[in-house]
């Protein structure tokens, strides 16, 4: 799988083949001494859903594990959810302009360009669910 991320987390409940993973996602500075005082620094409690039957055999609610993704696994989820809406929008922003030369009506389309596509990308929730799996490690 290559370069892995990884998330110490806490399972909070294991339901068939699915398990919610609750980690503390913080930003890289979120350790420094001064990150209380410091507006760069964040924090976000996130719960992940793990499917992989492997990883969940044996976990009950309150086990400590480290949730792992692949690095392209996370580059894949960046470019769904935000490179591809922003090419979708600027090209419809050009086209719309470029054809009616009004920038309120150019906006107005290139915005509700993405509706379809995220649209597809929810028809789509279940095999991007297997393509972006998470696996859990024993802590």
């Amino acid at each position: 799988m290559g370069e892995k991320i990884k998330h110490s987390g806490v399972v909070e409940s294991v339901d068939g083949d699915c398990m919610r993973v609750r980690i503390l996602q913080t930003s890289a500075c979120a350790g420094c001494k001064a990150a209380s005082f410091c507006n760069a620094s964040e924090k976000k409690e996130k719960i992940i859903d793990v499917y992989d039957k492997h990883s969940i055999k044996g976990h009950k609610k309150g086990d400590s594990v480290v949730v792992t993704g692949s690095l392209d696994t996370g580059r894949k989820a960046v470019l769904i959810g935000f490179g591809v809406p922003f090419i979708v929008l600027v090209v419809a922003l050009a086209i719309t302009y470029n054809l009616s030369h009004s920038e309120p009506l150019a906006a107005l389309v290139s915005i509700a360009a993405l509706v379809p596509y995220y649209f597809i990308v929810y028809l789509l929730r279940d095999k991007l669910r297997r393509d972006f799996s998470f696996e859990v490690e024993d802590d």
